[in-house]
């Protein structure tokens, strides 16, 4: 497995502009990948659609290039994800990399059973407010909310709207969980226990077997939502606390698993052929845009920065040349008490 750690540099050709879809490793932040990235595309020019952490695995698109201007619309795409909650724990980052902060009472597991589980779930699905975890990269007057809670302060960040539009149970098993014996806030109390609250620091002591629940679930939600929110929320939901285990992305917009490479892969491929494959713009912009054909008039108009005919959509489009380039971003608008398409990115100018 590649690692994440800096190696020698050698330059390579430059990457066509384009998209890259990454299956992200376990163990890499964001940051390292687009990092990766910049050797094997040998360029700087690469972004990412939106954060995984390091302990989640799955699709990552990256931009290269131009294509790094198309990232803030993929962005903002809904989200599939793969993933494990276990009840009856709840940790200070409200997924398993976090320091354990209760455990569920005497017999508050064992009370779980499917009736409750499906209802605490119907209550977290659709359109809901969600209070984001407070170890995430939100800003709070400038800084990362996650730096403020490493620097000891306390954070309290604001309830978001967010959709959950699939919240599906794949499998419920009981399991057995390893907890520090010192626990630093003793059993899970859904009235008192507040999963945000910064823990007692637990020393480095032994470990005592606790029942829990295993939850294995397939999510579907929109940007902004934390996975690792629904976790909380539904241990909070049940009086056992929880905490995520696994998470995996399976898919960002019209860009899942089947169309991603690992690392590995990448430069394999890399290697072979002297330059990293990408999906080229217009490619990219067809899975993630709707798409509207130009005639020639209206690309010459485009490549100026002049408005064109309405596209007829309340969506931003990718316009793309006869042959297949992709000139402008479109969006309908009115000038002068006229419908028209104002080109909000213009990436074939004209010349």
């Amino acid at each position: 497995m590649i690692s994440p750690s800096p190696q020698a540099h050698v330059r390579r050709p430059t990457a066509a502009d384009g998209f890259v879809v990454v299956d992200k490793p376990a163990g890499w932040t964001s940051h390292d990948v687009v990092g990766r990235m910049r050797r094997l595309a040998g360029t700087r020019k690469v972004g990412h659609a939106g954060t995984l952490d390091p302990m989640a695995t799955g699709v990552l698109v990256l931009g290269i290039g131009k294509a790094t201007r198309l990232l803030t619309y993929v962005v903002g795409a809904d989200k599939d994800y793969d993933a494990t909650i276990r009840l009856g724990v709840a940790t200070t980052t409200d997924d398993a990399e976090g320091t354990v902060v209760s455990v569920a009472g005497t017999g508050a597991v064992e009370r779980v059973d499917r009736t409750a589980l499906d209802a605490a779930i119907d209550r977290l699905t659709g359109d809901i407010l969600q209070v984001p975890t407070s170890v995430s990269a939100i800003k709070v007057d400038g800084k990362r909310a996650y730096a403020r809670v490493r620097a000891g302060e306390e954070v309290a960040l604001q309830a978001r709207p967010v959709t959950v539009s699939r919240f599906d149970v794949v499998d419920v098993r009981p399991v057995i969980a390893a907890v520090p014996d010192a626990d630093p806030v003793g059993s899970y109390d859904v009235a008192a226990q507040d999963p945000a609250a910064e823990p007692s620091t637990v020393g480095p002591v032994g470990t005592r077997d606790v029942p829990a629940i295993d939850v294995d679930v397939r999510v579907t939600v929109s940007s902004g939502t934390y996975v690792r929110a629904l976790a909380r929320d539904l241990g909070a939901a049940l009086g056992t606390g929880g905490h995520l285990t696994v998470l995996r992305r399976t898919r960002v917009g019209g860009y899942d698993l089947a169309g991603a490479r690992t690392l590995e892969q990448m430069e394999a491929q890399a290697d072979a052929d002297g330059t990293l494959a990408t999906i080229p713009l217009a490619e990219a912009a067809r899975g993630t845009f709707p798409v509207r054909e130009l005639d020639e008039v209206e690309v010459r108009a485009l490549g100026y920065g002049q408005w064109v005919e309405p596209s007829g959509r309340p969506e931003v489009v990718a316009a793309l040349s006869p042959s297949g380039v992709l000139v402008a971003l479109l969006e309908d608008t009115r000038r002068r008490g006229e419908n028209l398409a104002r080109p909000v990115l213009v990436l074939a100018p004209a010349g």
